[in-house]
């Protein structure tokens, strides 16, 4: 018999959620984490983030006190202090899934693995030893890397990831984000509503490229309007370093130009995390781009080992690792629970915050399908001007024939907490009319899905 009937490598969103989905169904369970239960996402990514961000908004509210009839003055950051309670929240939350694995009964193996067969992995601990242990079915959930290149070279001082952000204690004066995605537009507005002079740059011709157009545009309003300089189409060519600066070398259209700054942030992506899994040994295969191949169910090319998370390619969201999760552990009791991957929400929570399900306007274009758009501006909101953020819209995209929802987009305050009714909506192929003539509370930013549903059947009446 083989020690568990579920062997889990890597204790993040995806992994945590399928060890502990697996032991619900009776199984014995056994996780294995090199470093902190909960992953990068809890540790080092989604919740510390939004920690920092959440110091960001306060102190810009504090700022703007006076547009609100308050009075608050002289007020200031203590960065190294902003950092330790993002850190504290991260440890924090780390426990608790240590709680709820040992709840559940889940066995923790702490420790790097490696397979030796298909059914075998050895771990090794902290000290050197190494553990085999065996397992009827394997998933694998060993998450990603930072995406590097040899001219971006990190050195964790100067040149740095998102991981040296969460932990410098230290504020830059300045900095430059290579790459505009959500890693660097959230730092972006972390680090500028604290006083750092940040530069954006981005080799494609939009901010948030993975966002609707026009929606991405807002937030470069914004931002520019915050003294974020932003520079599009454009490419880093090298890095110049010296004692106490980076000189970034640029070209755009064929015109070079240097920026000057204390430290460069790269965030231009990621890579599975697979180079030390000894997937060879188990005759797991790689698609061509370094993920993980799985079928619908998340099964590899191996009867009895599954990929899930940002290993297993697709979106690297944490939500759609967890389930990725369940969806392996259904697999693995008998049934089958596919991820519709056209419906994970995206969201990046800097400020206006963007939130997506569905198509964007351009995809839904390219596909050649008739589509009907309603739009609703918050500036139109009563709620949105009591609140003093009245910048930004809701974007719904529909089915011309049907009028069902295909793809929504939002921009603006708590715009994160607003999608989750357009992802149930989407998921019940909601047409235009049932959404407006959902009666919504008066005042709330959420009118505006409403108010965006009539616009699109031509009855919006206060825009």
């Amino acid at each position: 018999m083989a020690d568990f009937e579920v062997l889990i490598i890597g204790a993040g969103p995806g992994g945590y959620v399928a060890a502990i989905k697996a032991a619900q169904h009776g199984k014995k369970v056994a996780v294995i984490e090199k470093e902190n239960l909960g992953g990068v996402c809890l540790n080092w990514g989604c919740i510390p983030t939004k920690a920092l961000l959440k110091s960001a908004e306060i102190l810009d509210g504090m700022k703007h006190a006076k547009d609100y009839g308050l009075k608050a003055e002289n007020v200031s950051a203590d960065y190294a202090a902003v950092i330790k309670r993002s850190r504290d929240v991260a440890g924090g939350m780390s426990k608790g899934i240590d709680f709820l694995l040992k709840k559940n009964k889940v066995t923790i193996l702490l420790g790097t693995a490696a397979f030796v067969d298909a059914h075998t992995l050895a771990v090794t601990k902290a000290d050197g030893s190494v553990q085999n242990v065996t397992a009827d079915n394997v998933i694998i959930a060993s998450g990603h890397k930072p995406r590097t290149f040899p001219h971006l070279p990190v050195d964790g001082k100067q040149v740095v990831n998102y991981r040296h952000m969460l932990a410098a204690t230290e504020q830059p004066k300045s900095m430059l984000a290579i790459g505009a995605g959500a890693i660097g537009m959230e730092f972006s507005y972390f680090l500028s509503t604290l006083g750092t002079q940040v530069t954006v740059v981005e080799v494609l011709d939009q901010v948030l490229p993975v966002e609707d157009a026009e929606i991405a545009k807002v937030v470069e309003r914004e931002f520019t309007k915050r003294g974020v300089v932003i520079k599009l189409a454009t490419k880093v060519v090298k890095l110049e370093l010296k004692p106490s600066s980076v000189i970034v070398h640029l070209e755009k259209n064929g015109t070079a130009e240097t920026v000057e700054v204390e430290k460069v942030l790269v965030a231009v992506g990621f890579l599975a995390n697979t180079e030390q899994l000894g997937l060879e040994k188990a005759g797991v295969k790689l698609d061509e781009r370094g993920f993980i191949q799985v079928d619908g169910d998340q099964q590899t090319s191996v009867q009895g080992i599954y990929a899930i998370g940002d290993v297993a390619g697709k979106q690297l969201l944490a939500h759609k690792a967890s389930f990725e999760g369940e969806a392996a552990v259904a697999h693995i009791c008998g049934h089958s629970q596919q991820v519709n991957y056209a419906q994970i929400p995206g969201c990046t929570y800097c400020q206006p915050q963007v939130a997506s399900v569905g198509v964007s306007e351009k995809k839904a274009k390219e596909s050649g399908r008739p589509i009907k758009i309603g739009k609703f501006q918050f500036l139109a909101s009563g709620k949105a001007k009591a609140i003093g953020h009245p910048e930004g819209l809701v974007k719904l995209i529909f089915d011309a024939e049907y009028m069902q929802l295909i793809g929504a987009h939002i921009v603006g305050y708590d715009a994160t907490e607003m999608l989750a009714e357009l992802s149930v909506a989407l998921r019940l192929e909601t047409t235009a009319e049932e959404l407006m003539t959902t009666i919504h509370a008066h005042p709330t930013l959420s009118e505006a899905v409403m108010e965006a549903a009539a616009d699109a059947l031509g009855v919006c009446v206060h825009q």
